[in-house]
């Protein structure tokens, strides 16, 4: 076999991803709690000013609703303690229960928050309060970032909140109710510059449509989809998983690629364009490229999903 997993991986070296996002990530994640607690809250105000704003109600609410009610009742001392407990990971019920959410509902959960920090329901910052110089620094970092980077470090800040779950016995995830695919006669096709392959005009169609099912019949039994600035997924049951709890309601708008013969009959596939999330908003585009390696049969062995370092990155197609 010419091509292994971690051999894939590095198809078109040349794509720029946006190395700002991990490396704010980092920086974040070596803040005090008090600075991080702080730093959710001021960036929250900052939404639709200089951070992007966010679309709620996006996320469905159901599964966090009744933590937000038990925090709601709590005095503002308590409220405090379970965001504190929440930053530092503590062993809580409640830091279990959240340990347990997708990143749509956590988003969902803090945004509530904020808004009810805004009306005085919520314990909010003290008034008069500055954030760190440290701090101030990380969200002057995040105004510099586009919106589709805004976005990822965002999310980031609030998935690895909540208990360790590699640290429970067992658990369940709680996944928000999977859309059904879309209609047939409302489906909508992607047109690509440059690509023809039906497997990769497939894979954005049907992602579009959240026909996750038909989707994962593209790929090789022991395929893989590296998600941005993760370890690959690996084989059909993962990838599914991942579809299914991270994809539903993205639209995918591809504009532009390129195809190259690789060894033994495999081709590999280059495409940029942008990417829309229901959490953020159809105003917001995230500048993404996907690179396919496809082997003999035009099934996916490999998929790699990079948010772009820069809107300019969208044009270069270079291997």
């Amino acid at each position: 076999m010419p091509f292994t997993i971690d051999s894939a991986r590095n198809i078109f070296p040349n794509t720029l991803s946006a190395d700002a996002v991990p490396a704010l990530t980092a920086r974040f994640n070596q803040l005090s709690t008090e600075d991080q607690l702080a730093w959710i809250w001021f960036a929250y105000l900052e939404m639709g000013k200089t951070v992007t704003v966010a679309a709620p109600g996006a996320a469905n609410m159901q599964f966090a609703e009744p933590t937000l009610d038990e925090i709601k009742k709590m005095n503002f001392q308590q409220q405090s303690q379970v965001m504190c407990d929440l930053a530092n990971r503590a062993d809580t019920p409640i830091c279990r229960t959240y340990a347990t959410w997708t990143a749509n509902i956590k988003l969902g959960f803090w945004y509530r928050l904020g808004e009810w920090m805004e009306q005085g329901i919520v314990a909010p910052i003290p008034k008069g309060y500055k954030l760190s110089a440290n701090a101030s620094a990380v969200l002057q970092t995040l105004q510099g970032l586009d919106s589709g980077q805004q976005i990822t470090v965002l999310r980031n800040t609030v998935l690895d909140m909540g208990f360790d779950p590699s640290k429970m016995d067992s658990f369940t995830r709680v996944n928000e109710p999977v859309a059904p695919p879309t209609e047939m006669s409302k489906r909508t096709e992607v047109a690509i510059a440059g690509v023809t392959n039906p497997a990769v005009l497939n894979y954005m169609n049907l992602l579009n449509a959240n026909d996750f099912d038909e989707l994962i019949k593209l790929f090789t039994p022991d395929g893989a989809l590296q998600p941005p600035f993760k370890r690959p997924i690996v084989g059909k049951d993962a990838v599914l998983r991942f579809f299914k709890e991270e994809c539903p309601n993205l639209k995918l708008a591809p504009e532009r690629g390129i195809s190259e013969p690789a060894e033994d009959g495999y081709t590999q596939i280059k495409v940029t364009g942008k990417v829309q999330t229901p959490w953020f908003g159809a105003g917001v585009g995230m500048n993404m490229s996907w690179r396919f390696l496809l082997n003999s049969e035009n099934k996916i062995f490999f998929v790699a999903i990079d948010l772009l370092a820069s809107p300019k990155e969208l044009l270069n197609l270079a291997g």
